[in-house]
């Protein structure tokens, strides 16, 4: 997982300092969106050629660690 996570970057100078997969404007955000609107894998190294399977596993990778980090609070009614 670790050597997934390194081809995350977050630059504040590159797309407002949203984590992009390394050098690329593609935002782990984008991918994610993509593949929850439908897109397969194919489809998404189709359109952005310059991604490999490896960013799209890094992106998800990416969002489950932050996932696994969010803290929930139950109100009790």
């Amino acid at each position: 997982m670790d050597e997934l996570l390194k081809r995350i970057t977050i630059n504040p100078k590159v797309m407002v300092g949203k984590p992009v997969i390394k050098g690329t404007r593609i935002t782990v955000e984008h991918i994610m969106r993509e593949l929850a609107g439908g897109m397969n894998e194919a489809e998404l190294l189709d359109a952005y050629p310059h991604l490999t399977q490896d960013d799209i596993r890094a992106a998800c990778a990416y969002a489950a660690a932050r996932l696994a980090e969010e803290k929930i609070l139950i109100q009790a009614e």
